[in-house]
């Protein structure tokens, strides 16, 4: 007799909801390379670079300090808050594409998010160390906890992929607010035209789509967790 979610053998709760989630996680990966790679190659009248820009809205911000660095690698950019340091990635760094335009200023929001006092990413910032620990903990401990009939410790399991689940909600206005941010500073400032901002705002959108699917990617392994968990009390 196969538990619960199974049908001869398979797991129905992997192919009915993680699967699809993860095939709409590849879908947004696929879709965010693509639309980045169609714009790198359209530069700006202006010629900014990537750097340029990061550079000059940081200053307008008054974070001076906050330093602008290379980091190898394609999408890598990313802000330190540690640090306060904005590391854009090779395909941004000396790029004068919107497509490197749009990505500098989606980072550097987010260092303007860290200034202001933005309420999403301080929490998001102070859940960080917890959430590692429980990405990895997370499922051993509830299966641990299901086969030793430890419903505490299945439960707690359960609690700990739901802290998981919680970041990559948080997540999202956080990504959201900077996309925002860096499109509103664009355009505000003149530093793009309508065309090469319509373009700036495609490479933000599809971006943003692989957060999302992070979020469902999550959300759809909570609720195979949880009807595991399930199962395992059912059967005691």
């Amino acid at each position: 007799m196969y538990p619960m979610g199974y049908f001869y053998g398979i797991d129905m709760t992997y192919i009915v909801l993680v699967l699809p989630a993860l095939i709409f996680a590849m879908y947004a990966q696929t879709k965010v390379n693509s639309t980045f790679n169609k714009y790198r190659g359209v530069a700006n009248n202006r010629g900014y670079t990537g750097a340029e820009i990061a550079r000059r809205i940081l200053d307008m911000n008054g974070l001076q300090k906050v330093v602008v660095e290379r980091v190898p690698g394609n999408l890598t950019d990313h802000f330190d808050p540690k640090a306060s340091v904005v590391r854009l990635s090779d395909s941004t760094y000396s790029s004068t594409s919107v497509a490197a335009i749009g990505v500098a200023a989606h980072e550097v929001g987010h260092a303007v998010q860290y200034a202001e006092g933005y309420a999403p990413i301080k929490l998001r910032n102070t859940i960080v160390p917890v959430v590692q620990i429980a990405s990895y903990a997370a499922w051993p401990l509830a299966i641990f906890g299901i086969l030793f009939s430890f419903s505490n410790l299945a439960n707690f399991g359960v609690i700990l992929f739901g802290l998981v689940v919680l970041f990559q909600i948080i997540t999202l206005p956080v990504e959201f607010n900077a996309s925002n941010r860096a499109i509103k500073t664009l355009e505000n400032n003149s530093i793009l035209g309508n065309d090469e901002l319509a373009a700036s705002k495609k490479v933000l959108s599809a971006a943003a789509m692989t957060y999302v699917a992070s979020a469902v990617v999550a959300i759809a392994n909570l609720l195979r967790l949880l009807s595991i968990v399930g199962f395992g009390r059912n059967r005691d």
